[in-house]
């Protein structure tokens, strides 16, 4: 292909695209394919000869669209946003055709320059303290652009486990790594991203998954006498992992209180803010963000909520040595003149090649601006309450934790089949798309805010299929507490907290319960009054109906 046909087909790639993104509504969100479909379309045949644009791009809508799920629709609402935007999809193009490899700052000066430049732009811009700028006021901090927050917390992780491995070696040198690295134990909540336990499984550290408070926030103490055990019995706690904006729902772990124990135990303090690290951007949320100044590094993900394509997350650290002395490989013909006073991003990363990265997060900070990206995230927000208000208003549905940002999440009352048959219709109906998880044994479902033009509109169309869904599960007032059985006793939900709930007979809803026996948490059950019908075998011994 020479560059007049580049021009030619580039434009008719531009059209489909913008087709693709205007009219991606008309289309199911999810694809109605079977594994191996795309194996039955394409030829196993290599093809010998080239072929001419127009098959290609034929190709594209017969044969790969049809196993697309689009992340882009109004009704993709699963996980979190993948940023999009049309000046991000620009500035790739543009990536592309310059196709730098920016692993050093000879190899491309300007691809080094503008990251170091853009990342302190989005310091500045999320409110995180000067101490994690090339610009700080010690002149030793700095950030990075990585593939994913999955890099970023084993990038984190690695220069932690680098530091304590260096510090047990001063106290005996003669110490060998692999003793080292049996004591180390890192800590994040149960509630934290699995990158974090999988970065623990690549550095071969021990990990504890702490325990959470009713708002599923990790806290200090529960850190600090984890700490405490582990130091008792001659481990070395290193690393923790704070989570701010779980994935399940949204939780904010209490930095105020993690960031002291951190610091007066002498332990790697990291941030992990993937999602909600762009909310940031408006003021009225960096109160989530008291205790970062005690952090060591902290990352978020541009690409998931700031208009950014993938892949684009950042990391920050306080003392960059940290990093780079535990990834610094410099083999002869890596070094240029300029090594040692330059930025050479080589040694902040796992991979050596480095993308131009820095170019979609700068045309899309000047594009949009403070204010336009301020304005996009706080829509989000409010569309999420509008949706939470919505859900509070049919009593067959509850809210699940706070809805602090532009994820709600939700279930229908009830035994947790309720919810699992109404997210399977859901996402089989190809109307909408959303993921499920869990919170205290209940199953919820998450209806995170994606879209880039996301309206009220949207947020209304998608509750009216939700409830057209859940009239063919549960009828509107069959839940729960709204119409007792006309016969049997009356029971309380203070009541049963002291039963021991068994179920028995899911397909009708009929559990057994024994008097007298402590039984928490009740999964099944949700606040109200309950008939419960005539005993079985025993006075202590009833079987409860649920409604």
């Amino acid at each position: 292909m020479n560059s007049e046909q580049f021009r030619k087909h580039g434009k008719v790639m531009v059209d489909y695209i913008a087709d693709y993104l205007d009219n991606i509504k008309t289309r199911r969100v999810t694809p109605n394919v079977e594994p191996g479909y795309l194996r039955e379309l394409i030829s196993s045949k290599i093809p010998e000869e080239g072929e001419n644009f127009e098959s290609i791009l034929a190709d594209i809508e017969d044969k790969i669209m049809p196993g697309i799920t689009h992340w882009q629709h109004p009704g993709f609402h699963a996980y979190f946003p993948a940023g999009n935007s049309y000046p991000s999809i620009l500035a790739d193009m543009l990536s592309d055709a310059i196709g730098c490899v920016g692993f050093s700052w000879a190899a491309s000066p300007a691809c080094a320059e503008l990251e170091s430049i853009v990342v302190d732009w989005m310091a500045k811009m999320v409110g995180l303290p000067p101490q994690f700028s090339f610009s700080g006021s010690e002149g030793k901090g700095g950030g990075a652009l990585q593939g994913s927050a999955s890099d970023c917390i084993l990038v984190a992780m690695l220069a932690a486990r680098s530091a304590a491995m260096n510090k047990m070696k001063e106290d005996d040198p003669l110490t060998e790594d692999g003793v080292c690295l049996s004591k180390m134990v890192a800590y994040c909540s149960k509630q934290a991203h699995s990158s974090v336990e999988k970065a623990a499984l690549i550095s071969c550290i021990t990990i504890r998954q702490l325990s959470v408070d009713d708002k599923f926030s990790m806290r200090g103490d529960t850190v600090l006498q984890a700490i405490k055990r582990d130091r008792e019995a001659g481990l070395v706690p290193m690393f923790v992992c704070s989570t701010l904006g779980t994935t399940t729902s949204c939780a904010f772990d209490n930095l105020k209180e993690l960031g002291p124990v951190c610091a007066k135990e002498g332990v790697w303090l990291h941030v992990d803010a993937a999602y909600a690290g762009s909310a940031f951007l408006c003021p009225e949320f960096r109160h989530l963000l008291d205790g970062v100044e005690f952090a060591t590094s902290f990352n978020m993900n541009p690409n998931k909520w700031m208009l950014v394509n993938f892949d684009c997350s950042i990391i920050w650290v306080k003392n960059s040595n940290f990093i780079t002395d535990a990834l610094n490989v410099d083999p002869l013909y890596l070094r240029h003149k300029n090594s040692g006073t330059s930025l050479d991003y080589r040694h902040w990363g796992i991979p050596l090649s480095r993308r131009f990265r820095s170019l979609k997060l700068w045309f899309v900070i000047r594009t949009y601006g403070l204010s336009g990206l301020q304005e996009y995230i706080r829509r989000h927000c409010s569309l999420a309450k509008k949706f939470e208000t919505l859900v509070k208003s049919d009593n067959r549905f509850e809210v699940m934790g706070q809805v602090t940002m532009g994820l709600v999440c939700f279930r229908l009352k009830g035994p947790n089949r309720f919810s699992e048959q109404l997210l399977t219709s859901l996402n089989e109906s190809g109307k909408l798309h959303m993921v499920p998880s869990s919170m205290n044994g209940r199953y919820i479902i998450r209806y995170a805010i994606c879209y880039e033009h996301a309206s009220e509109e949207d947020i209304n169309e998608s509750w009216n299929i939700i409830t057209d869904i859940t009239n063919t599960i549960v009828k509107p007032n069959e839940i729960a507490g709204e119409q007792p059985a006309p016969d049997g006793e009356v029971i309380s939900v203070k009541s049963l907290r002291r039963l021991n709930l068994k179920r028995i007979d899911r397909k009708n809803d009929i559990c057994v319960i024994d008097e007298g026996v402590p039984y928490c948490p009740i999964s099944e059950l949700q606040a109200g009054r309950y008939r419960a019908k005539s005993p079985l075998r025993s006075s202590r011994q009833r079987s409860l109906h649920l409604w």
